[in-house]
């Protein structure tokens, strides 16, 4: 299993974590939607389930659920900012298609 956070995204998850004032890193998982299949679901957790996968990635916990993993296999996230937008950034390897918005994906 290899998945990587960029120095950007690392640093972007502990300085909201720092500011949020709690949280122990940050959970990745897929979901099912879209018109291409999946979509990444991006959130701070409060708490390890006893089945997740933890990773320490730069300073930062990463935790993945056991149904997901395949899935982000690989994975580079970086973090970027463009005018008044940031983001997130996926750079998986699985991918074969994206929906026409960029929202969803398929493998």
């Amino acid at each position: 299993m290899a998945i990587a956070l960029t120095e950007k995204a690392s640093n972007r998850v502990k300085n909201f974590l720092a500011a949020r004032g709690h949280g122990i890193g940050l959970r990745l998982s897929v979901k099912t939607t879209g018109c291409s299949g999946f979509a990444y679901v991006v959130d701070y957790t409060d708490e390890i389930k006893q089945d997740d996968n933890v990773y320490q990635i730069n300073g930062v916990k990463v935790v993945v659920d056991p149904k997901s993993l395949p899935f982000l296999d690989g994975m580079e996230i970086d973090f970027a900012r463009d005018g008044l937008n940031e983001s997130f950034k996926f750079n998986n390897p699985n991918v074969k298609n994206t929906c026409g918005c960029g929202e969803s994906f398929s493998v």
